[in-house]
């Protein structure tokens, strides 16, 4: 298993509803991206949309439903092509159509042009008036060991997410995120994403829509947060609520994975020499079952 990874996080402005637009945003960056030898980009929460609900408009007629495809579609393979064309997986927000049903998807495209999605468990606000929510965790396969997927609200509120994918061996995560600037929203992510890189000893990696879109603000505040002695860190590109953290732009760097054992100050996962340990998964399904 290998322990560095290069990474992408971009904070994007989308240009609402227009799809085109965007893919073509989109490919730059994946161009950007490829040419520093990435090994990793990660895009915002229906970067390839934008994210802003109608309300009061009928699902057939929403921005989200017209502009929704499968996956894979014409978009993500047109991103295949440069998946492989780099060696890089590509992990894009978006609409994902299933029959006459929306899921709030973050299309995952890797280096070998395969081509499937990971669907938001937890649909936030507005979000369920065009979006039905999935059902089953993500974790990639990777020689980096496994990575997990998660979608903003999943990341901020749900810390059962990335303690499962941390105690199945992932050491990164990834927070494909659309998050304004909202005291509930801005004040969960500032919060959650050193909080728990924290205290599951991994590394979280966001990207962040940023700039207005239609009556929102997004903060963008895209990077790699990891753990560092006694604290956390951003790896590449900045925390939430970081100056100037807000503007479009592409953050790139390498993460080396094998710190987030090596700062693992308290031994949560590790078996003692009677088989014990820290964490008791048997009797949080037991309390969970209860509820």
């Amino acid at each position: 298993m290998e322990d560095k990874i290069k990474i992408a996080v971009v904070n994007f402005q989308t240009v609402w509803g227009d799809k085109t637009a965007n893919l073509k945003q989109i490919e730059n960056y994946c161009h950007q991206a490829g040419q520093q030898q990435a090994d990793l980009i990660v895009f915002p929460e229906t970067a390839l949309t934008g994210y802003t609900n109608q309300a009061n408009v009928t699902l057939e007629n929403k921005m989200h439903y017209l502009n929704a495809e499968t996956i894979p579609g014409p978009s993500t393979l047109k991103l295949s092509q440069l998946a492989k064309q780099y060696k890089m997986y590509i992990v894009v927000g978006m609409p994902e159509k299933v029959s006459d049903h929306l899921y709030n998807s973050a299309a995952i495209i890797e280096p070998s042009g395969k081509i499937s999605s990971y669907r938001k468990i937890h649909l936030p606000f507005d979000e369920s008036e065009w979006a039905i929510p999935g059902n089953e965790p993500v974790l990639l396969d990777t020689k980096w060991g496994p990575i997990g997927i998660t979608i903003c609200y999943d990341t901020y509120c749900f810390p059962e997410l990335l303690r499962y994918y941390r105690a199945k061996g992932a050491r990164l995560s990834l927070n494909v995120t659309a998050c304004p600037d909202a005291d509930c929203t801005f004040g969960s992510a500032k919060l959650a994403i050193s909080a728990y890189a924290f205290v599951n000893y991994m590394f979280i990696a966001s990207a962040n829509l940023c700039g207005d879109e239609k009556g929102n603000h997004f903060v963008g505040g895209s990077g790699v947060v990891g753990p560092v002695p006694g604290n956390v860190k951003a790896y590449v590109g900045y925390m939430f609520g970081d100056e100037n953290s807000d503007k479009p732009g592409l953050f790139i760097g390498e993460v080396d994975l094998s710190l987030a054992d090596k700062y693992g100050e308290i031994p949560i996962f590790k078996k003692d020499e009677h088989g014990h340990r820290d964490w008791r998964n048997d009797l949080y399904a037991k309390l969970y079952l209860e509820t």
